[in-house]
């Protein structure tokens, strides 16, 4: 796990935080929990850029903040034809809720990933979802405990990785669903070319001796963060992304129109001369 000085102050504020928060009470089950890697598929299918659409009112990383119904705004990205969404429960720098990401999933029939920075597994305890979010950087060699102890519940789970040498040990460990971080969380620098690199080593089986349970072929790779545009979307499908983490990008101005633009294929919307 990295020390606090290794992190932008941000994120060393938002992991401090994380460590004193505790967990819920009774151990949570999930019973039925919607596929995120079939959702992408039946997106591509139906011919939209599979995209997971993030409910976030704030964040460190952006100025302002949205103070909608989050159910009207996660119902505006289905609407957009987002494949899946994301709802930040992280309370004291993004604004979340565990209780934001219960109406949300009552109300939307896609799968919700619970998007937060879970350091214990009595964190995993708090709230149903379809999927949680499992970041390898700050979990380090428990990583692979807090995977199980996911997946014990019922959960899935989206490994974040930021490295090749955190895709190994994301791989190591069993996750088969692994979202790469454009945002380099010790300088929150963003850069594309991050999901490029990450996942040409995925490709060329670069960790093939640390992947005992998953190979390149049956991992799900989503993109994560550094998506605004078009561009940016069809670059990070060309370079093998399944999907696409987007929250910024949809959450500044109109939702659904944001979500319609992304989830759009490029050449739809390539016009011809005669």
């Amino acid at each position: 796990m990295d020390t606090d000085e290794e992190l932008a102050p941000a994120v060393a504020s938002i992991l401090a935080a994380a460590r004193e928060r505790g967990g819920g009470g009774d151990r949570v089950t999930v019973t039925e929990a919607r596929s995120l890697p079939e959702a992408l598929t039946a997106a591509e299918a139906d011919g939209r850029v599979p995209v997971i659409a993030e409910v976030k009112p704030t964040s460190p990383t952006t100025e302002g903040e949205r103070t909608d119904d989050p159910v009207e705004l996660a119902e505006q990205m289905v609407a957009g034809g987002a494949a899946a969404l994301s709802v930040l429960t992280e309370p004291e720098h993004f604004g979340g809720s565990a209780e934001t990401l219960e109406r949300v999933r009552a109300a939307v029939d896609v799968p919700v990933l619970r998007k937060d920075f879970l350091l214990h597994e009595s964190q995993l305890d708090v709230v149903e979802s379809d999927v949680v979010l499992l970041i390898a950087r700050f979990l380090g060699d428990d990583l692979g405990q807090m995977l199980e102890a996911a997946r014990e519940r019922g959960f899935g789970v989206l490994v974040e990785v930021h490295t090749e040498a955190e895709l190994e040990a994301a791989l190591a460990a069993g996750a088969d669903v692994v979202g790469v971080n454009n945002r380099d969380l010790g300088k929150l620098e963003v850069d594309l070319g991050t999901f490029e690199r990450v996942a040409s080593a995925l490709r060329r089986g670069a960790a093939e001796s640390a992947k005992p349970a998953s190979a390149p072929e049956d991992t799900t790779l989503i993109a994560e963060s550094g998506v605004t545009t078009r561009e940016d979307a069809a670059r990070m499908r060309r370079a093998g992304a399944d999907g696409l983490l987007v929250g910024s990008a949809i959450m500044a101005g109109d939702i659904r129109a944001n979500t319609e633009r992304l989830t759009t294929p490029m050449e739809t919307h390539t016009e011809t001369t005669e």
